[in-house]
């Protein structure tokens, strides 16, 4: 078993990892910590959400800054503002055992500019930030990019199928001569392909880990034949027979989100829903209920599920599978995290057993019938 010390932490944050109960690296930390500790360079991890990003890229990070410097000297990029605050207080806690004070600061949309920039005239090492914020920050003068020596792009993926294809072109055009870029994406799209091609060195170090597992292994897949009709009345037995369990189950579309919630309300389970009208204020206050499981059952679109990072869910439940298979990838991968095992249950009508079909051979898994 490599210890963090042998990948080149140093004491104090090792300490700290102690305390969130992070003991051993993941594969992906032991993979990346000594590359990134030691050199500088450009970097591509193909890694799955719930793997350990957050410390592989998070602790080089802090190794690098140097606070007799008060400049933004390292720039993190992610696409929710969940993911956001979740990396920066991370590293807050990292930190918690070292000597010198790192100031990280998370700028995301959905805030007062106001008060974000108010918070970016402090010392601020770090930015933590989504891409449209993080623009609009840079282009009003309130933060200051052109020294930024290290520049990570966590769920590059992600942050393309939101949409954000424009803004991260504007962001990797600044400063390029003197940083390293760090990207990280569970899957390589083409568009990925072209910003590695553009805004990265061609000796960048290649890191896939477990590439074959596009799917956690950890994940048992099923699917359940049933009519548009009897969708509703199958999900009520599913969730009778799971009263114990958590789990999130995914429409398509904002309607279906809102119309199912409320149908399960009725029926009476504990269930909130996620779609892409509610105000932040909304969406914190569910995710809130979710975490402390006062919520047993979230339903939510595929772009509103974003960044959600909760342990211990136990199923995945696909009102109807996907249009794109790496959303297949992304939702399923909400569950058996950390270690755990999970469930990933589509509901199929007549007519999308060949999906079922092409999902299992492109990502080279099996599904298992349920019968109810």
């Amino acid at each position: 078993m490599t210890t963090f010390s042998e990948l080149g932490v140093s004491q104090p944050y090792i300490k700290a990892l102690k305390e969130l109960n992070i003991i051993n690296p993941t594969e992906i930390q032991e993979a990346v910590l000594p590359v990134l500790l030691d050199s500088k360079t450009d970097l591509i991890g193909l890694a799955q959400t719930g793997t350990g990003k957050t410390a592989a890229f998070g602790l080089p990070v802090l190794r690098a800054i140097d606070t007799k410097n008060s400049q933004v000297q390292a720039l993190i990029i992610a696409p929710t503002r969940e993911l956001v605050r979740q990396i920066q207080k991370q590293l807050f806690r990292f930190t918690k055992y070292t000597d010198q004070k790192i100031f990280a600061e998370a700028v995301y949309g959905g805030e007062k500019m106001d008060r974000q920039i108010k918070a970016l005239t402090r010392t601020t090492h770090i930015v933590v930030a989504t891409p449209g914020r993080l623009l609009d920050l840079v282009e009003r003068g309130a933060v200051d990019i052109s020294n930024v020596k290290i520049l990570v792009l966590d769920e590059a993926d992600e942050m393309l199928s939101m949409g954000f294809k424009e803004d991260l072109n504007r962001i990797l055009k600044f400063n390029t001569a003197k940083r390293n870029t760090w990207l990280f994406s569970a899957t390589m799209p083409e568009e990925i392909k072209r910003i590695v091609n553009t805004y990265m060195s061609p000796d960048a170090v290649r890191i896939e880990v477990n590439k074959n597992a596009l799917v956690n292994a950890n994940i048992s897949h099923h699917f359940i034949q049933t009519t548009i009709k009897d969708k509703l009345n199958m999900i009520v037995r599913i969730l009778e027979k799971r009263q114990d369990e958590r789990g999130i189950i995914f429409c398509r579309t904002k309607a279906g989100t809102k119309n199912l919630a409320q149908q399960l309300q009725h029926e009476g389970f504990a269930v909130g829903a996620l779609e892409g009208d509610m105000q932040q204020k909304e969406r914190d206050k569910v995710m809130r209920a979710f975490k402390n499981e006062s919520l047993q059952v979230l339903i939510s679109t595929d772009v509103s599920a974003r960044g959600i990072d909760v342990n211990n869910l136990a199923f995945v439940l696909h009102h109807q599978l996907p249009e794109q298979l790496d959303y297949y990838t992304h939702r399923s991968g909400r569950t058996a995290r950390a270690g755990k095992t999970g469930q990933s249950i589509a509901l199929i009508i007549t007519g999308e057993m060949q999906k079922v079909v092409d999902i299992q051979s492109a990502l080279d898994i099996t599904f298992r019938e349920i019968t109810l």
